[in-house]
């Protein structure tokens, strides 16, 4: 919508450069002039051309008088002096080279025409082709010159009452995001990082160190400012402060990182909350990147957000193929390297490191479980959007295509998760146990709880602390300093009546994160093992995700 300088407005003030190489100044404006008229045109505007001539004629009427008459080009030098030459204008012509004058009149269509006192005070304005408003124009002009008011129309022109005018250049896509750009650029804080000319951008921020080892796209400012249209907080509200350098973060930082990562500005506030759950002490961010372990941030997304902006909660949720999962966990992993100085090798110590230290992230297919969601779980509401991060390695596999009750089946994944970082190693610390929806159908025809299949995981996994002790023929295993006191003897060896106790695999129920995902064929189901348990180690946490 047209924001012209209404009548008793101000105009803005401007400087331009003239086609002849000079340059105009509005603030310099001639006080002997008691009026300046403003004409806005470009090239190949057909309005354009059949008003240049009669401005042209009221420039040569009036300019002895005190009219101070401006033609403001919005096209190319070299077209705004073919224009003048075809059109024969002797009138001043200025040159809008970077829009920025015609983005401040505000006007929608050319031609426009502006016309003021000395001080930028608005007597008329108005845009596209109008033979009344132009003689009210011109009257106004004449009286304020104390002139006799030209003609409009020669007997040779044919100039019709109306004609609509052609789009201001302000409005082509490349031009009005660079308008934005000069216009919010001052909301940016951080260091602008100059790339050469003749350097390949790719190349020039993979040679800065600024990327996890695969291409990311260039953090331009037009894009960052774009992706700060994702959220409504301000671009140097601090989030967190990462490990391991203990660096503040703002929004803008992580947006940056965000557009490096590939993210759209909609998955802008899942990053921002992905950032806050990993920075909590909770998490312990810093122990998990400095682990010779295989842990890494997972995160889980529940939630309406999943749907809106399409995180994948089915098919190969865990490979490749949708933008925003991959973005997503890749935004924080790149915040994490670029904020806080995780760099591998360095601070994260992993010793065989694993795919999802580039990106991992899910979704919970809510739809597809007969259980509560995670986040519901854990204290939030079925509409609430939340994502949850947890220290986890990669994915392995619960096969199990051929228990039909829930009790076998429960009774499977509590064997397959009694391998979780070595059978004899208890208790461990979380675990998430990915169920498949063709494996929740079995749940849900016995009316298996969630907390009846962690119940089952804890009976199955659990043995006897004669079999899980270090033998001759496997070193590994519980180490006497963890069994209770009571269980030992005075010799400090275990008693007969304890070799027989059982040790369970996880030291709470709780501790099992059961999460569904996955497409809705195949009976397979997934396992992330955890990593430290207790205050040493990592706990999951879970964010809201707000704008």
């Amino acid at each position: 919508m047209s924001k012209l300088p209404e009548p008793g407005g101000r105009a803005p003030a401007f400087s331009l450069p003239n086609s002849t190489g000079g340059r105009y100044t509005s603030s310099n404006h001639p006080t002997g002039s008691p009026v300046r008229l403003l004409f806005f045109f470009k090239y190949d505007c057909s309005t354009c051309r059949i008003t240049a001539p009669l401005v042209e004629r009221v420039y040569q009427t009036l300019s002895s008088v005190g009219l101070k008459t401006l033609a403001v080009s919005q096209s190319d030098p070299s077209d705004t002096n073919t224009f003048k030459v075809e059109h024969a204008l002797s009138m001043p012509v200025l040159v809008d080279t970077d829009f920025q004058v015609s983005a401040q009149y505000g006007f929608d269509r050319v031609p426009a025409f502006v016309l003021t006192t000395p001080t930028g005070l608005v007597l008329k304005s108005f845009e596209g082709w109008n033979k009344k408003d132009f003689s009210e124009l011109l009257k106004l002009a004449a009286s304020h010159c104390d002139a006799t008011l030209p003609p409009i129309d020669r007997e040779d022109e044919c100039l019709p009452d109306n004609q609509p005018g052609c789009g201001s250049r302000v409005h082509e896509p490349n031009i009005a995001r660079a308008l934005v750009v000069r216009r919010e650029k001052a909301r940016l804080r951080a260091r602008r990082i100059q790339v050469p000319v003749d350097a390949d951008p790719f190349e020039f921020l993979s040679d800065q160190g600024l990327t996890d080892g695969l291409p990311v796209i260039p953090p331009t400012e037009e894009r960052v400012l774009r992706m700060l249209d994702g959220t409504s907080r301000a671009p140097d509200e601090i989030v967190a402060v990462v490990p391991p350098n203990l660096t503040p973060v703002t929004v803008e930082k992580i947006a940056i990182n965000a557009v490096m990562a590939g993210c759209r500005p909609d998955y802008l506030p899942v990053v921002l909350a992905a950032v806050e759950a990993a920075c909590s002490d909770r998490f312990n961010l810093h122990g998990v990147l400095a682990t010779t372990y295989f842990a890494t941030p997972v995160l889980v997304i529940n939630g309406p957000i999943r749907r809106e902006i399409g995180i994948n909660c089915g098919r190969n949720a865990f490979g490749q193929g949708s933008r925003a999962n991959a973005a997503i966990g890749r935004a924080l992993q790149l915040v994490v390297l670029n904020i806080g100085g995780g760099r591998p090798g360095q601070v994260d110590m992993s010793t065989l490191g694993q795919p999802g230290k580039f990106t991992c992230c899910i979704g919970e297919n809510e739809e597809a479980s007969c259980w509560e969601p995670l986040h519901v779980e854990r204290g939030f509401a079925p509409d609430q959007s939340t994502v949850t991060v947890f220290a986890g390695e990669a994915p392995r596999a619960v096969r199990d295509q051929v228990s039909r009750s829930a009790q076998s089946l429960a009774t499977s994944m509590g064997l397959s998760l009694e391998s979780v970082a070595h059978v004899k190693l208890r208790p461990v610390g979380e675990v998430m146990l990915i169920v498949s929806p063709e494996h929740v159908r079995t749940f849900a025809k016995d009316h298996f709880s969630k907390n009846a299949l962690r119940k089952r995981i804890q009976e199955t996994a659990a043995r006897p602390l004669h079999q899980v002790l270090p033998d001759v023929n496997c070193e590994k295993g519980v180490s006497l300093s963890s069994v209770p006191p009571n269980w030992l003897n005075v010799d400090g060896q275990p008693t007969e009546e304890a070799l027989s106790r059982l040790v369970p695999k996880f030291a709470h129920s709780n501790d099992i994160l059961i999460v569904v995902a996955g497409g809705t064929a195949g009976m397979f189901s997934a396992i992330l093992g955890g990593w430290l348990a207790g205050s040493t180690g990592s706990i999951a946490v879970t964010k809201e995700i707000t704008g």
